[in-house]
């Protein structure tokens, strides 16, 4: 078992949840469905042959997700 950052936002008409690690996202009606959603958009993700032979040559490293402070 692996584990990969998941980051939720809000959209105007859903929750949209997304993996940086791999750049995968899915989406759901509210967060826990967003988070259900890419779980299984991840797991069919990493079936994939191709990206089982990018991930063993380069292994993907845990994304860092911090907020940052801006002026606008």
């Amino acid at each position: 078992m692996k584990e990969y950052s998941a980051v939720v936002t809000r959209g105007e008409v859903a929750f949209v949840a997304f993996c940086p690690e791999l750049g995968v996202a899915s989406q759901g009606r509210n967060e826990k469905s967003a988070l259900k959603n890419l779980k299984e958009a991840v797991e069919l993700y990493l079936e994939d042959e191709d990206v089982q032979s990018c991930l063993a040559k380069n292994p993907a490293k845990k994304a860092k997700v911090c907020s940052i402070a801006v002026t606008a």
